[in-house]
């Protein structure tokens, strides 16, 4: 950490030399080979590729799961500094890792058969095969008790109708983790393969935030799958909100990285540019926003450090994760606009990644739970009482 931005409490100390190798190797990979096409793959909204088997090479999808589930067996708190560094460099990235990682290879490894786990985690864990996590539909976001994707026993298999929205990599997936309601009610998971009869995607276009990446919608119009694509090993919604909680605690991570990204080019501009006698970082205005920044950034590195290390321990709780996402999201928000203005004119430039983190941050602070349902999370868990309706 200390190399490579703020460290005013000296976390670096906390750290293994492990996990200190592995962030140096994540912020190389992401300085050499993503920053040099990132404005390229911005402004043509596409996602780079071609960078997807070196993601697999490095161990960095699933990061924290067994190597027998594709994962590096890594601490939970180097898959969040891996998070970290994929994020400084850009949402996209961040979110194409997290959603292989915790969305497609989490439920498979956690929920699926020996059959479902052999048959693709090598692939997800190598970056050879893609996956794409279905829960949020048109009309159900933060909701996802009304989910109206239906799931009919028929014979042997399963017949699956419905429709599911903004999903990352949805047109790039060979799998899909799908959630649907049975006629019981009970909400079970199932793997859908691309080719699939009914089974189809399409990009959302027009995005003005989280450009470098792929975004889709999925629709099932009477796909019939065997039971061997269902994930046998849980039901009802703590399975995709299993999955949600693993998911967020690495955009928990990612955040830090945009605020990081914003703090660094804001202070070293600040230390650069001058107007009247010096440079503008010697007055106390932009001292005071540089002071604000790196306490708020502090705050947040030592919320996610512990939150890491109780994850290691098998002692985290949603509610936790939930407090993370929803402080650092609003620190990563806060950030990136105060650079900004330190920059001036050129802060809305493609010369300086500001304003392309500023953009992308609106997308974060909505998806994987919005910032009031985990007010509310942390509400209920407070008083006990439900502020929302069941």
């Amino acid at each position: 950490m200390k190399k490579l931005g703020p460290d005013f409490y000296n976390i670096t100390d906390l750290l293994t030399e492990e996990e200190l190798l592995i962030q140096q190797t994540a912020y190389d990979f992401v300085q050499t080979e993503f920053m040099p096409v990132i404005n390229e793959h911005y402004e043509n909204a596409t996602f780079p590729m071609e960078l997807v088997p070196k993601l697999g090479e490095l161990g960095f999808m699933g990061s924290a799961l067994p190597e027998e589930s594709g994962g590096a067996g890594v601490s939970n708190v180097a898959y969040g500094l891996i998070l970290h560094e994929l994020e400084r460099g850009d949402s996209g990235l961040r979110s194409f890792a997290s959603v292989q990682g915790a969305l497609v290879m989490y439920p498979i490894h956690a929920y699926g058969s020996d059959e479902q786990k052999a048959k693709w985690l090598p692939g997800l864990g190598a970056g050879t095969k893609i996956g794409c996590f279905g829960l949020t539909e048109p009309n159900f976001g933060s909701n996802p008790g009304g989910m109206a994707t239906r799931c009919k026993k028929d014979g042997d298999g399963w017949i699956i109708n419905g429709n599911k929205m903004w999903i990352t990599n949805g047109t790039l997936a060979d799998v899909a983790v799908v959630w649907a309601r049975d006629e019981e009610g009970i909400v079970r998971g199932f793997l859908l393969e691309k080719g699939m009869d009914g089974f189809t995607s399409s990009d959302i276009h027009g995005k003005l935030s989280l450009r470098a990446s792929v975004t889709s919608e999925l629709s099932m119009v009477n796909v019939k799958v065997p039971d061997s694509a269902r994930l046998p090993n849980v039901e009802g919604l703590k399975g995709p909100l299993g999955c949600l909680t693993q998911a967020r605690y690495g955009i928990s991570w990612g955040m830090i990285g945009c605020a990081v990204d914003c703090y660094n080019t804001a202070l070293e501009y600040a230390k650069e540019r001058k107007q009247f006698s010096k440079p503008i970082g010697g007055y106390q205005l932009t001292q005071a926003k540089l002071a604000d920044m790196v306490t708020r950034i502090t705050e947040s590195q030592l919320l996610v450090y512990r939150l890491g290390r109780l994850k290691d321990e098998g002692n985290m709780t949603f509610q936790q994760v939930s407090m993370a996402k929803r402080n650092n999201c609003v620190l990563a928000r806060d950030v990136a606009k105060i650079s900004r203005g330190i920059l001036g004119a050129n802060g809305i430039t493609e010369d300086y990644p500001i304003m392309r983190h500023m953009a992308n941050i609106e997308s974060v602070y909505t998806y994987e739970g919005t910032h009031e349902m985990h007010t509310l999370i942390i509400g209920e868990s407070e008083t006990g009482i439900a502020a929302y309706d069941s």
